[in-house]
């Protein structure tokens, strides 16, 4: 039997339109069929009516770049003067922890997102064998971008890339599912990028690798040498790949970047890197919280903006959130460390960066990160009773948990009040 629902609110915001005063959605099916004035949203027969009350009502926010297995490594890995200390850090942590600490630690990341307004997230999934299991215990839309490195190991990288296409042909379709994420340039051999791109490609999939994440990684690429490229080359990976060019264009060389691609982090760019991303469609992921606790050159965000190229924001995971930051995976929390970084941006842009944008990147654009008709019905409530022009400043500066979530036209997080009997 359909579902339908008249929800009304304070301020109904869809983030890529203006916030309408006293505004109502009507919701079947899991889709928005109506959205406007109140006045001009007519509650239909039999419906269930919930009203909000003071609220702004908006998009349930997409977070483009998350680690739900490391969620309980909060804290656990200090800053290291050097990237590659830290990616030996987190090796040994990962190396460290049973198969069933990692199910414990991403289902506490998934019920956290879930609280802190969540309700589509891009998921970088080291431990397949969770899956599907854990899909089936949140509400999320979850797509989850299976992980291959290979250097360590010296396979065979069509083996690799042959583990990760068993996996997901062996998944369920629905609300959750899949993409691919060879780790990084640094991490992977050129075949191995090749071949995930052609494959994702082929299946109408998304692709996210970190890339320009750390100094390191661009001395490697550029110079061909550095501390990244000496461990490295201690451990055997053939560095024949390394030497003028940057890791934007060794991607680019590789058939990698293209609409469906997510550049994850972007934070050291060579002149034309942001031109050759926009170029080719790819999006860029960045992560406001994980980037100061690296200590990070300035984000280049105008650079990339005026370049054409789509922005979004991630999370990260908690193991790169300094121990003064909330230790939560929080959009909101990252939006105000976006702002504190970058002065003069307009509250509503970066807003747009974790709903619009960020359904865009991953292929859902006009479904999510936005309240229009035919979309998902995934909103979220935020309370707030003050003036309609001080919508986006509110959401930003929004702290704790959502007043209210709702995926698929189901309530992930009921209203504690509200609701009317039809």
């Amino acid at each position: 039997m359909t579902r339908t629902q008249h929800i009304r609110a304070r301020i109904v915001w869809p983030v890529d339109q203006p916030p309408v005063d006293d505004g109502a959605l009507v919701v079947a099916d899991g889709t928005i069929r109506e959205v406007g004035r109140v006045r001009a949203v007519a509650s239909p027969a039999g419906a269930e009516r919930v009203d909000l009350g003071d609220a702004i009502l908006l998009p349930g926010l997409v977070n483009a770049h998350c680690h739900l297995d490391y969620t309980h490594m909060a804290g656990q890995i200090a800053p290291t003067s050097a990237f590659t200390d830290w990616i030996k850090c987190i090796t040994a942590l990962k190396g460290s922890w049973p198969a069933a600490a990692f199910r414990d630690s991403w289902l506490a990341g998934a019920a956290m997102s879930v609280r802190r307004g969540a309700t589509t997230v891009a998921d970088i999934e080291a431990v397949p064998e969770l899956l599907p299991d854990v899909w089936r215990e949140t509400p999320l839309r979850v797509i989850s971008f299976l992980e291959m490195t290979g250097v360590k190991s010296r396979r065979n990288p069509g083996a690799i890339l042959g583990e990760s296409l068993a996996k997901a042909d062996a998944l369920p379709t629905g609300r959750c599912g899949v993409g691919l994420s060879p780790h990084a340039p640094y991490s992977t051999v050129p075949e191995l990028l090749r071949l995930s791109a052609e494959a994702a490609r082929a299946r109408g999939w998304r692709l996210a690798t970190h890339v320009a994440e750390s100094a390191e990684e661009y001395e490697m690429f550029m110079e061909a040498r550095g501390t990244m490229y000496d461990w490295l080359a201690r451990n055997e990976r053939d560095m024949a790949d390394c030497g003028g060019v940057s890791p934007v264009q060794h991607l680019a060389q590789h058939g990698v970047l293209g609409p469906n691609f997510l550049a994850v982090h972007a934070n050291v760019l060579q002149p034309g890197d942001a031109e050759l991303l926009a170029g080719s469609g790819s999006a860029v992921v960045h992560c406001p919280r994980s980037h100061a606790y690296f200590g990070h050159r300035p984000f280049a965000r105008l650079g990339l903006e005026r370049a054409g190229v789509n922005v979004c924001l991630g999370t990260d995971s908690l193991t790169t959130v300094l121990k003064r930051h909330e230790q939560v995976l929080d959009l909101f929390c990252e939006m105000r460390e976006f702002m504190a970084s970058s002065p003069g941006v307009a509250p509503a842009a970066v807003v747009g960066l974790a709903t619009v944008n960020g359904a865009r990147a991953l292929g859902l654009d006009g479904r999510a990160g936005t309240l229009a008709v035919g979309a998902w019905a995934d909103a979220i409530a935020v309370p707030f009773a003050g003036a309609i022009t001080e919508t986006a400043d509110a959401v930003v500066h929004h702290a704790g948990d959502v007043a209210a979530s709702m995926i698929g036209g189901e309530w992930a997080l009921a209203p504690a009040s509200g609701r009317i009997p039809a």
